[in-house]
């Protein structure tokens, strides 16, 4: 049984905005005005498919003109959101269960994609093993996903965070702090990659990776319930464009990689190669994750896991009701329709 954490932080330094207009389907009027969206999106792998769906227009035959907004801190999404600066954010399911917690009606309406291997603990080679980070200094964000991976890693071996000396930083971030001289250090891809490459010292590895518990750091689709109850349209576009980026990424990796190799400023192999570790969640199986399992492939298991890790570090008093973090509708439906 897993027990423990989740993610809560991408962070990416790319900016991106792309918009497409037209009709609301074949039922709307084509003269019927498009609504314009803007999402909060960070670096992360696991988007690619947003990325291809904006680049290509596949919003288009949806009515909905999107706006991909990057946010350098993936902290300042909820205030953007409660502020109508965005209207809604794709970010790992830790953060809403963090929102719902402090009393916000935030719901997920989508899984996105799950870290099977993209999240990792990286360390000097000196560092044989989790261990072996007892009494050094470890590098990540205190408030985020990494974080919890961390503390999920450290329990495995009978340590926790106050065995070893955190030091709060940005994913992007870790890379530098490894290469001036800090033991280890938690971060997502593309830090990863970054992270292995540095020719400091006797070099990085990793040693510990989110594939030990797929599922558990889980990307989502989500807004504010309010939004989705006003637009229920507009929301369903751009789940099924987003659906339609992941039918061409498949169809067409090349110039879908290339794509989204753009928007990293990396590599179409680098891409490639950070792709194996996230897992995008196919329709059939998004319905499963409303759904009450013991496994991690479902929100009431991650749910739990993460709000026992909240509640611990006090930034939550107790653990929402997971009922109160989803809705089903937008899924049931696309389910129906393939």
């Amino acid at each position: 049984m897993l027990s423990g954490l989740l993610k809560g932080l991408r962070k990416g330094t790319f900016a991106l905005a792309v918009s497409a207009t037209a009709a609301i389907g074949a039922i709307v009027p084509q003269a019927h005005a498009e609504e314009k969206v803007t999402l909060a999106t960070v670096a992360w792998i696991g988007y690619a498919p947003f990325y291809v769906a904006v680049e290509k227009d596949l919003f288009k035959p949806y009515g909905v003109k999107v706006e991909l907004k990057d946010f350098a801190d993936p902290a300042l999404i909820p205030a953007a959101l409660s502020s109508g600066g965005i209207q809604g954010a794709m970010y790992t399911y830790d953060q809403v269960i963090n929102l719902v917690a402090n009393g916000n009606d935030f719901r997920v309406v989508m899984p996105i994609d799950y870290s099977n291997g993209a999240d990792a603990i990286v360390a000097s080679k000196s560092i044989k093993s989790l261990a072996d980070l007892k009494g050094k200094q470890v590098a990540y964000p205190f408030a985020t996903c990494d974080n919890l991976l961390v503390a999920y890693a450290l329990k495995s071996v009978g340590l926790s965070e106050s065995d070893v000396q955190g030091l709060d930083t940005t994913p992007e971030n870790v890379p530098a702090a490894l290469a001036a001289g800090v033991a280890a250090g938690a971060t997502y891809e593309p830090n990863v990659s970054k992270a292995l490459k540095l020719e400091v010292g006797d070099g990085f590895h990793s040693i510990y990776t989110s594939a030990t518990a797929p599922g558990l750091i889980t990307d989502v689709l989500y807004f504010p319930a309010d939004f989705i109850a006003k637009n229920p349209k507009t929301v369903d576009g751009i789940i099924r464009g987003y659906i339609d980026g992941m039918k061409y990424l498949k169809e067409h990796p090349d110039e879908a990689y290339a794509i989204v190799a753009k928007y990293f400023s990396t590599t179409v192999d680098d891409v490639k190669e950070q792709a194996k570790g996230v897992y995008n969640v196919p329709v059939p199986e998004m319905a499963g994750y409303f759904t009450p399992r013991d496994d991690a492939k479902s929100f009431f298991t991650t749910g739990k896991l993460i709000a026992d890790i909240l509640v611990q570090r006090g930034q939550i008093k107790a653990a929402p009701k997971i009922e109160d973090t989803y809705t089903t509708e937008f899924v049931q439906k696309l389910a129906s329709s393939q």
